[in-house]
């Protein structure tokens, strides 16, 4: 989802709007003081938003839902309850609360972020928006939602919930994403100093609660009289969306390994790319495109040990931003004495917890601990990576 800022105020009527800004604000305001939401990052009436709590829900929220981010900044503040604590943490345990939110690139972000405020702005996020989207992990988004609802700037943060509400206010013909440039002057219309955190809060609301994708309530919206999506009788048409194409699709072997006291063979990743610093268990690559669909002889030749690797039937599949990837699950037992090669480590049981594992890898691992009870195959499977096999079988530990 693309995010933008609109900072440009204007004292008459906006590019396209249906009614005059000043009217528009007033009576979206009114609803908001009204209905909007308590949620734990938002400031009580009256008082002033705390910019580091606005900084970590606004990066949480992007691409995740309000449900699933309320539990986990609670968690995530009570383990880094300011900027400061927040900069002195290794990335590795940033990763590790982060685990389960997807997207690791927000965390690493905002970790640098912290680390870069810490050290250039004395430990206080700068009230100006172009300080603030020149740190690491802001754009012109989040640098607007703070400046907004942290600093009372004049600004109107654009994402995917303001842009439905917009596109549908004026009912507006060009599809998106084309069309975003019209959407972020119609924001700058609205922009005002006054209010300007209820403002921007407000309209992000309206997109959540009410103008919502699929089934709008559009006789209980503020904005219903001034609305020319609703006028048209289908504001689901709107906004209108470029066609999109195909998911590519990508295919890879992960190798769970174990040992007989429970031990698994994981590796981190590269700090930087998709799932950076998280740990992993070792797969056959997926990182680059890939024009055909690998054999299994060949995802195999990937294993990371020599052993007698079984082929789960099952497999994982894992929806990233640009393609999907399936991941089969090779198991195997070693012996108690096997080194881990280079680039991995084995992981007790009891150290399982503390690992920054990402929801794929999870999702592996519950699928293996799911072979644990199957009797072994009586006869040897046809797709393995052949060699010493301490335990002459391929097979997890009971």
């Amino acid at each position: 989802m693309s995010v933008h800022s609109a900072t440009i105020g204007r004292s008459g009527p906006g590019p396209g709007l249906p009614a005059p800004p000043d009217v528009l604000r007033a009576t979206l305001l009114d609803w908001y003081d009204r209905h909007k939401r308590d949620l734990p990052w938002r400031a009580k009436a009256g008082l002033t938003a705390d910019p580091y709590a606005v900084l970590v829900s606004e990066i949480m929220l992007q691409q995740t839902t309000v449900a699933t981010v309320r539990p986990r900044f609670l968690r995530f503040m009570q383990r880094f309850p300011t900027l400061a604590r927040l900069a002195e943490a290794p990335l590795e345990a940033v990763l590790h609360e982060w685990a389960g939110l997807g997207y690791y690139r927000r965390a690493r972000g905002l970790h640098a972020c912290a680390r870069q405020v810490a050290a250039g702005h004395a430990g206080t996020l700068p009230a100006d928006l172009q300080a603030l989207q020149a740190l690491p992990g802001l754009g012109p988004y989040t640098a607007a939602a703070i400046g907004a609802i942290a600093f009372g700037l004049a600004a109107v943060p654009v994402d995917g919930n303001v842009e439905r509400v917009l596109a549908r206010l004026v009912a507006l013909a060009s599809p998106l994403p084309p069309a975003r440039r019209m959407i972020v002057e119609l924001a700058a219309a609205l922009a005002r100093q006054e209010r300007a955190g209820d403002f921007a809060q407000a309209l992000m609301e309206l997109g959540a609660l009410i103008c919502t994708p699929r089934t709008p309530s559009c006789l209980t919206c503020p904005w219903q009289v001034p609305c020319r999506g609703r006028a048209s009788g289908r504001p689901v048409d709107f906004p209108q969306r470029s066609a999109r194409g195909i998911r590519p699709e990508r295919h890879a072997i992960a190798f769970l390994s174990r040992r007989p006291d429970g031990a698994v063979l994981l590796r981190q990743r590269a700090p930087e790319g998709l799932l950076g610093g998280m740990v992993e268990l070792p797969a056959s690559n997926w990182d680059q495109a890939q024009a055909h669909e690998p054999t299994i002889d060949a995802m195999l030749a990937a294993a990371p040990l020599a052993a007698s690797y079984r082929l789960l039937p099952e497999s994982v599949r894992h929806v990233f931003t640009h393609f999907s990837l399936h991941l089969r699950v090779a198991v195997a037992l070693l012996a108690p004495d096997t080194a881990a090669p280079v680039g991995c480590f084995w992981a007790p049981p009891s150290t399982m917890a503390d690992l920054a594992l990402p929801t794929l890898t999870r999702k592996l691992l519950k699928l293996g601990r799911s072979a644990d009870d199957r009797e072994p195959q009586s006869k040897e499977p046809k797709n393995t990576r052949r060699g010493r096999s301490p335990a002459g079988r391929s097979t997890l530990p009971p």
